[in-house]
């Protein structure tokens, strides 16, 4: 971890390089919350932004989508080199629209995500786990990432688009190429650009073949019902359909298998707290709560102002960015008691990990349980864990990731 005096004049909270490095600048932003909670940012190979790092500041922004939209500016990419920003955008889904186009967007799909819908899923994603976790049963190490925490998610997304088994591992490598373009595990020789190009050609193509079959036969899945959806009576676009899919596979992959990393790795770095959790299993809710506030997958998000406006008297001009960084929000003095420790049976826990507003996460619910199942599978049959070797993060300034994290452990068989 970097260990310098922090001021206004060297601050780093948006360099990728950092992040993979260091992890979240949690002091950059404890330093912004105390002396410039709307700061003006500037980043090389990046438009300027103000960066808002309070939680009752991220709130009021994010329920004013009229004053403030996502549409320009969907989040602050730090591309490796200076770059023309591109005419047309490479997707256009329920992240970059603002009402009313986004709820109609979103309403093609949320009965699937309702908290009843979802915890019908319980037994499925159960079955899911308990067989990830039979992998790893009987070996003394393995990678948690590759091995465990991004199998479940996975299979559990694939599972509701209808996707077979076999193109699984394939929509794993689309996923880490979208998301993790910026890392040089994943380019494959290529440049940034050209990696994200590569992995959003080929979800696209491959949800274009998808989408072919379930319309000559239709199931019981989420790709049949975009599919066959209609926005204001007329088939859904071709390119905002796919670009539906790809949000889907994305988010419903990457955000629970770093929130299940991270939370692994803060009760391994936290031990009475998994003892803890040992203990009584009852508080696996609120344990999950506090991993979701802990990790904070998704780092930031952009909104640009439509006119001129303020914020704790920083005067903001239309057109000027405003980056929303939510793992600051998490941590805010004002908000939660000892923010700084983790606390498995906090209340109140009015974390803001999955947005708010209108583009409050669409998959919460299910992330929520597929947490619950995992955390609660690994209480029960987990006696020790502790790491094998370093942590290596993800080059992201927009997904906090964790690429591999070895551990030693011991997990004994599921109960019968």
């Amino acid at each position: 971890m970097e260990q310098r005096q922090i001021t206004l004049e060297n601050l780093n909270i948006i360099g990728p390089d950092y992040y993979a490095k260091n992890g979240y600048p949690h002091a950059e932003w404890t330093y912004l919350r105390a002396h410039d909670p709307v700061h003006w940012t500037e980043f090389p190979n990046t438009d300027p932004f103000w960066a808002i790092t309070k939680h009752a500041d991220i709130v009021q922004i994010a329920k004013q989508p009229k004053l403030f939209s996502i549409v320009k500016r969907l989040l602050v990419f730090v591309p490796d080199q200076p770059s023309e920003p591109d005419p047309v955008p490479p997707f256009r889904h329920l992240l970059n629209m603002d009402p009313p186009e986004h709820g109609e967007y979103r309403s093609i799909v949320s009965r699937r995500f309702t908290p009843r819908a979802v915890r019908e899923l319980e037994p499925e994603i159960d079955r899911i786990a308990r067989e990830v976790l039979d992998g790893v049963t009987g070996k003394t190490q393995c990678d948690f990432v590759t091995d465990v925490s991004s199998r479940v998610p996975l299979a559990v997304i694939a599972e509701l688009l209808g996707v077979p088994r076999k193109d699984w591992d394939q929509l794993f490598r689309w996923t880490n190429e979208t998301i993790g373009g910026a890392d040089p595990e994943f380019q494959d020789g290529t440049s940034q650009d050209e990696t994200f190009e590569r992995a959003r050609l080929g979800l696209f193509q491959y949800f274009t073949d998808l989408v072919n079959e379930k319309t000559k036969r239709p199931a019981n899945d989420i790709t049949s019902i975009v599919a066959a959806a209609s926005v204001n009576g007329t088939p859904m676009p071709q390119f905002e359909m796919l670009s539906y899919f790809l949000l889907l596979v994305v988010a419903g992959n990457e955000t629970t298998r770093n929130a299940t990393t991270g939370g692994l790795l803060a009760l391994i770095e936290n031990r009475e707290q998994w003892d803890r959790l040992k203990k009584n299993p009852a508080l696996i809710k609120p344990a999950v709560e506090e991993i979701v506030r802990w990790t904070t997958p998704v780092i930031q998000f952009a909104r640009t102002a439509t006119e001129d406006t303020e914020i704790r008297g920083r005067k903001i001009k239309a057109g000027e960015s405003v980056c929303l960084f939510y793992p600051s929000a998490n941590r805010d003095e004002e908000v939660f008691d000892n923010p700084c420790k983790f606390d498995i049976g906090r209340d109140p826990n009015p974390h803001i990990a999955f947005g708010i507003g209108e583009h409050f996460c669409l998959g919460a619910n299910l992330a929520r349980l597929e947490l619950e199942v995992i955390f609660r599978q690994l209480v029960e049959r987990m006696e020790y864990a502790e790491l094998a070797g370093p942590v290596e993060r993800l080059r992201s300034s927009f997904v906090g990731g964790i690429k591999h994290m070895p551990i030693k452990m011991k997990l004994n068989p599921a109960r019968q």
